[in-house]
């Protein structure tokens, strides 16, 4: 019942706010004959012009509607794809420094451009913020074609780019990347000594794709820069080859969720036992009680092929959130060695923490900040108290004929996986794709295994 009675007040909210927004819709429509009628040369001319008043102090809300017509006829001849309404609509969510839901399918790469021209303006950059190096690269190829027609420079960061790269690229008027990548970018900055060395350059607007992935499932997720410590890695496979002998429950308890372990008194007088000291506590083990710990962290809340892979005799991590291979990354504070001893791995010099920061952080330093999602209107309450946006439901272009099911909740694993090879052979019979995502390396070799079982080719 308050569910309901939230959605109906959020709702008609929401529908308040984009009817505010129709008049403007209707003043770029109303300019679309005029701006067709020009050429490319008088498009860079006007852009140019709107540059110097920017820069003399008109503010960008009131080029607005000029604006988003040069992009939209930009987009329809370089793109052939001109920008719906709706579109239109998303594009000033975005531009008012707030989260737009759009529907998969919706154009949301298209919109972001609207927003990206725009504030491009200023002259103070734009960041657009995607999930991965692959969508970086594409989008900035892809929507580059209608930024590079109307004068403006596009930039791509990517991982393996270098100072000199990095500093063109995020010199551009409209720079694209990852998460991790603009990130570490700012936590390298901040460890340089001269002004003259920075790549990045003040953090003025950045639209967020897959927004609460970033901002709310990897909030507190923090970006680590480490240095090599000097210390000896002979501790690690030594402690890793008693932890068998420290029993659960018995020996230590565990946090799954946490991922933390404690040592029982039981277990701190078996370690005095097995590693011949007569207190573990005593100053001078600290070190060793901390190995310990993340020796039993590696051997109980780590597993492989979940977590990370053990590939050409490295320990590689798995990204929780995507699934992806993230190679050169490491666990922190002796964890991923205690990994390699586990394994049986060369265990590598530990590292020490130099510079840190999370993403939740890092985005709240953007003097504005916006997003794009499928599922921005659960997490609305979430984006409102951390980062103070609000979320804006963007209506579809058509009407909606996809039926969205409810969940169908098994009692156990088992059946679930059942279910789901049942679906997929009936989907399969009928000659329709079938996507099957899954949390873990694991639980996909499990299900492909199933499949293979039930006769159905993948």
């Amino acid at each position: 019942m308050i569910q309901s009675l939230m959605k109906m007040i959020l709702g008609s909210s929401n529908s308040r706010y984009l009817k505010r927004l129709t008049p403007v819709v209707d003043a770029i429509n109303a300019m679309e004959p005029a701006i067709q009628k020009l050429e490319q040369a008088q498009m860079v001319s006007r852009v140019a012009e709107l540059r110097q008043e920017v820069a003399n102090g008109k503010p960008l809300d009131e080029m607005l509607p000029e604006v988003f017509a040069l992009v939209r006829e930009t987009g329809r001849r370089s793109l052939d794809m001109r920008h719906f309404d709706v579109q239109l609509i998303g594009g000033m969510v975005l531009h008012q420094g707030r989260i737009a839901e759009m529907k998969t399918g919706e154009g949301k790469t298209l919109v972001a451009t609207l927003p990206a021209v725009l504030n491009a303006l200023s002259g103070k950059g734009v960041h657009l913020i995607t999930v991965n190096d692959y969508l970086a690269r594409r989008d900035a190829a892809w929507m580059g074609a209608i930024y590079n027609y109307l004068g403006l420079s596009v930039g791509t960061i990517v991982h393996g780019l270098t100072d000199e790269e990095r500093q063109a690229a995020y010199g551009a008027d409209i720079t694209y990347g990852t998460n991790n990548e603009f990130g570490f970018d700012y936590l390298r900055d901040n460890m340089k000594f001269y002004k003259e060395s920075l790549v990045q350059r003040e953090l003025n607007f950045a639209i967020v794709d897959e927004v609460d992935s970033i901002l709310i499932d990897e909030a507190r997720t923090p970006l680590i820069i480490s240095g090599p410590a000097e210390e000896s890695t002979a501790q690690y496979t030594r402690v890793s080859a008693l932890i068998p002998a420290l029993k659960r429950d018995t020996h230590f308890t565990l946090d799954e969720k946490a991922r933390t372990v404690l040592l029982t008194d039981e277990g701190v007088a078996r370690c005095e036992e097995l590693f011949k000291v007569d207190n573990l506590y005593d100053p001078a083990h600290i070190s060793l009680q901390h190995h310990v710990l993340q020796g039993l962290r590696a051997h109980h809340l780590y597993a492989r092929d979940v977590d990370y892979i053990v590939k050409d005799d490295q320990v590689v991590i798995v990204d929780e959130f995507t699934g992806r291979l993230m190679p050169g990354r490491r666990y922190s504070d002796g964890l991923h060695q205690s990994l390699e001893a586990k394994e049986g791995v060369k265990v590598e010099s530990e590292n020490q923490t130099l510079a840190s920061i999370t993403f939740q952080n890092y985005f709240r330093m953007y003097k504005k900040l916006s997003g794009m999602t499928g599922t921005a209107d659960t997490e609305a309450v979430e984006f409102r108290q951390i980062y103070g946006l609000e979320v804006s439901v963007i209506p579809t272009h058509r009407p909606m004929v996809r039926k969205d099911h409810p969940d169908m909740i098994y009692k156990t694993q088992q059946e679930k996986f059942a279910a789901i090879v049942q679906e997929v052979k009936a989907l399969h019979t009928k000659g329709q794709p079938v996507l099957v995502g899954t949390i873990s390396i694991e639980k996909s070799e499990v299900l492909s295994q199933m499949l293979k079982k039930a006769g159905v080719p993948h």
